[in-house]
Formats: structure tokens, sequence, C-alpha cells
């Protein structure tokens, strides 16, 4: 999203780089609010219903804050671009840290475990949504839709402590790495992002700019254009040619 920042814009910025007034800090939090409700939006639109908007607002919220409060205006990156990165990543880890099965959800998730640890232990087998709907009253619907909010919410339950004797370890501990590298990999892998970031050092301004703001800091093109007041086709021109010129650059380290 790209702000066009007019003379009145220059002078808040002035007073809260140069004197942190707090009124003008107060006056770019408002400003720059449409971005925290554009991430909201976007961020929302891929969660589950119960989850609560207006707490997705308030980690945007504080995420603009901290984006004003640390800003280097001397950084080659327009403030819309380093706030957004600051906004998305407030507000997904928000959603690492909370809880999203309400109080009722939870209670209807703790009958549904008990009812089916009660039928495993009579039965002797795996019991069927059918046999847990029949026990609780229940349709197939509610219990399967009941089931699936329970594994919505543990999805971002991995830095919990599992429940284990004698352990203090969380959830996280105990999923195997099958992507750690060996120290041999990790050499070579260390040594050709040493020579990518040397010919990525090689493009010009604007190709390093589209490539950091691609990979690094995950706009879209369309959202890059915007920011370099570009259209995307002369965004996806940039970044095309710019990956050719790397891997011409890797072909001739190969030969």
């Amino acid at each position: 999203m790209a702000q066009v920042m007019i003379e009145d814009d220059k002078k808040l910025w002035d007073l809260w780089l140069k004197q942190k007034d707090r009124e003008a800090c107060d006056d770019l939090v408002r400003l720059y609010l449409p971005l925290v409700h554009y991430h909201v939006q976007r961020i929302a639109s891929g969660l589950p219903k119960n989850v609560n908007r207006d707490e997705l607002y308030s980690h945007g919220h504080y995420g603009l804050f901290d984006a004003i409060e640390k800003f280097n205006p001397e950084r080659d990156l327009k403030f819309d671009t380093y706030a957004s990165f600051r906004v998305r990543g407030a507000i997904i880890d928000g959603l690492r840290k909370a809880d999203w099965l309400p109080r009722s959800m939870r209670e209807k998730v703790k009958k549904v475990d008990a009812v089916v640890e009660k039928l495993e232990q009579l039965l002797g087998r795996n019991v069927t949504v059918l046999e847990i709907a029949h026990e609780l009253g229940m349709t197939e619907a509610e219990v399967t839709q009941i089931q699936m909010e329970q594994f919505t919410a543990n999805m971002l339950s991995i830095d919990e402590y599992t429940q284990e004797q004698d352990k203090s370890d969380t959830f996280m501990a105990t999923i195997v790495d099958e992507k750690t590298l060996t120290p041999e990999q990790k050499l070579m892998d260390d040594l050709t992002k040493k020579e990518l970031v040397e010919h990525i050092r090689s493009l010009n301004e604007k190709e390093q700019l589209v490539i950091s703001l691609f990979y690094y800091e995950g706009l879209t093109l369309t959202e890059i254009g915007e920011v370099l007041n570009l259209s995307t086709s002369r965004i996806s021109q940039i970044h095309s040619k710019s990956i050719a010129r790397l891997k011409q650059a890797f072909s001739k380290k190969i030969k």
C-alpha cells in the first residue's frame, strides 16, 4: 500500500523523529491505520470464523506503533513497506500465543473427548463419529465441527508444555526436524548464500530492492509496484530479469 507523503505528513515525521512529540506519534498512528485494516482483512480471510477480529486489530495496532517507534528514515525503504512487515508479524505472533477456542467450544471439546475415552474403553477399539454423536445426542455434523475446531486450535498450541512426567519440553521440542542440515550441508549452504549475496549486490539498485521486498519482506509484485509507483507488469519484468542474471552468474560459477 503506497502512501503519498504530503507536506503535513512530513511535518508529523519531523516532529516525531526529531522531538519525539507524542501528539505527532498519535497522528501518525491514525494516518497509517488503513495499513492495519488491510492486513487484518487479508489474514482473517484464512482463519476460522470464531477468531476475534478485534484482537487481530489490537495486535496490528501494536505492530504499527512498534514500526513508528523503530523506523529509520535513512534506510532506503518506505515506511509503508517497513510497517507492513511489522504489522503482519505482530498479528501472526499474537495468533500463535492465543487460544482460538472460546469457552463454550472448549466445554464441548471436553465432552467429546470424555465420550471418546469412555467408548474406546468400553468397546476396545476406535469409535466412529456416529457413535460419538449418538452418545451425546448430537448430529454427526456437530461432532465433526467440534473436532475440526479442536484440531485447528491445537495447530497453534505447539509452544505449550507436554503433560509427560519428568519432562519440561514443549510440543515443539517433540517434533522431529527432518530438514536439519548436517555440518557439511550447512557449510555448503552458507557458502551458497554468501555467493548469492555477492551476486545480488551486482544488480542495480532497483533490482536489488525488488528482490529484497519480494523474498525478504514477503510483498507481492502488485504491492511492490505500489511502493515503487510502477505497474505490476514492470515489476514482474524487473524480477524476471534479476532472477535470470543471478542464474547466469551461478551457471558461470559451475562451469
